[in-house]
C-alpha cells in the first residue's frame, strides 16, 4: 500500500508531459506500451482518450489494479506482440545502471515495435536551475485519515549520477509522525548518447521533443527512435 501511495504522491500530480504523449499517440494508429508504467498516470490518461494501452512495471504492487499491465523488467521482457508506440516517461532509462542495461532495454523495445513504429524516451540532461527559486512545497496525499508528505530537500550531481533526496513524512489519524529519507539516483545521460546506444540496438533517430520545466519539476528531453520499415 505505501509503495502505491508514495508513487501517487510524488508522481501522480505531474502533468507537464501529458500533452506530448497525447500528440505522439494521435500520430500513431495502434496499441501503446508504457515501460515503467507505475500506477498508470500516463496509461490512464491515454486510455481515457480512446487509445489501446498496455503497461510494464517491475513492481507488482503498482500495477495490481491497472488493466492490461504486466510484471516485468524493462531490460528483458517478451510480451508476444508488437506496438505502434512505446513510451518511457519519467527518466526510466536513467534508472538503469549503465550502457549495457540500456542497450538491453533498447533491443527489447526494437523487438516489440512494428515496422515504422516509434519509441519515446524522456531524460533529464544534467541538473538545471529551478524555475522558481523559492523552497518547494511538499507533495501530499491523504488516504483513510493518513497523511503522506514528500518534500524534495536536495538534488546534486556526483560520480555520474543525479541524486535526489526527499523527506517522507507520514501522519497517522491519531497525529503520530514518522519520517524517513528517500534517495533516488538517475544515471547521467545525454540525448546523443541515447541515440547512439539505441541505434546500435536496431533503432533509428527520429527527432527530439522538449517537455518544459514547471515550478515543481525540471524539464526533460524526449528522444524519439524509430524502427525502420
Amino acid at each position: 500500500m505505501s509503495v502505491v501511495v508514495w508513487h501517487e504522491a510524488e508522481c501522480g500530480g505531474y502533468e507537464a508531459d501529458l500533452s506530448l504523449w497525447e500528440d505522439l499517440a494521435a500520430e500513431r494508429d495502434g496499441p501503446i506500451l508504457e515501460l515503467g508504467c507505475g500506477a498508470g498516470r500516463v496509461l490512464s490518461h491515454l486510455r481515457r482518450r480512446g487509445h489501446e494501452t498496455f503497461g510494464l512495471d517491475s513492481d507488482a504492487a503498482l500495477i495490481e489494479s491497472l488493466p492490461n499491465a504486466e510484471l516485468g523488467d524493462a531490460r528483458d521482457f517478451e510480451l508476444g506482440r508488437q506496438f505502434a508506440l512505446i513510451l518511457a516517461p519519467m527518466q526510466l532509462v536513467q534508472l538503469l545502471t549503465g550502457a549495457v542495461d540500456r542497450e538491453s532495454c533498447f533491443r527489447c523495445v526494437a523487438a516489440h515495435l512494428a515496422p515504422g513504429a516509434l519509441a519515446a524516451f524522456a531524460i533529464v540532461e544534467g541538473m538545471p536551475e529551478p524555475v522558481d527559486p523559492s523552497p518547494p512545497l511538499p507533495d501530499t496525499r491523504e488516504v483513510d485519515g493518513w497523511v503522506y508528505s514528500s518534500l524534495p530537500i536536495e538534488a546534486h550531481v556526483r560520480d555520474g549520477e543525479i541524486r535526489v533526496r526527499r523527506l517522507r513524512q507520514t501522519v497517522s489519524p491519531e497525529g503520530e509522525l514518522a519520517e524517513e529519507l528517500h534517495e533516488l539516483s538517475l544515471r547521467e545521460l545525454d540525448a546523443t548518447t541515447l541515440e547512439e546506444e539505441a541505434w546500435r540496438s536496431g533503432l533509428a533517430p527520429a527527432g527530439r521533443r522538449v517537455v518544459p520545466p514547471t515550478a515543481d519539476h525540471v524539464g526533460s528531453t524526449v528522444v524519439l527512435m524509430e524502427k525502420e520499415a
